[in-house]
């Protein structure tokens, strides 16, 4: 994928950066959504609201991209330990919100510099009750060792699909 073809994808998800918002703000009163989760909500939400953070917002269409980064990931990781239903009763925005923070979350670390991936990657690291893994998606290499849970091979590890994607767009740069 060309980098204006990035960029353009990433315009478009930019969209729903609003409606993203609001859904991290109704997580958050959410009595299902673990309080742990709750307060990764909690801190998305002023990370996205507060205009100076790592890529300041007044800067058009980069400021942006860390903002809508941040809470994809927070995303993923609230449906890697409970249910997408949670996350998908709450959303209000148009298309499929699980495919949405998927598409944000591997785009938007092609676009930033990837020391600011690695930092936001590291303040929603998951903890040891998670089902997957999160992804350090700048570079998309594990944060930590995947350990494998007793019935949990049937869930489909959406982290896993990121990571190969990565290598995969990781071999083509070296090819190029």
């Amino acid at each position: 994928m060309s980098k204006l073809e990035l960029k353009s994808r990433m315009k478009n998800l930019l969209m729903f950066l609003p409606n993203m918002v609001a859904l991290t703000a109704r997580l958050m009163v959410d009595s299902r959504v673990p309080r742990t989760e709750r307060a990764l909500f909690a801190a998305a939400l002023i990370y996205a609201i507060i205009p100076f953070d790592f890529i300041p917002d007044m800067i058009p269409f980069v400021g942006q991209i860390d903002d809508l980064f941040l809470i994809s990931l927070t995303l993923l990781r609230l449906i890697d330990r409970t249910d997408d239903l949670v996350v998908r009763e709450h959303w209000r925005g148009g298309g499929d919100i699980v495919a949405l923070a998927e598409s944000a979350a591997t785009v938007a670390p092609l676009l930033i510099p990837r020391r600011i991936s690695r930092v936001l990657i590291s303040k929603v690291r998951p903890t040891a009750e998670g089902t997957g893994l999160l992804v350090n998606a700048s570079k998309f290499e594990p944060l930590m060792v995947e350990i494998e849970e007793k019935g949990s091979a049937a869930q489909p590890d959406r982290l896993k699909d990121l990571a190969e994607a990565g290598k995969r767009s990781r071999a083509r740069r070296k090819k190029a």
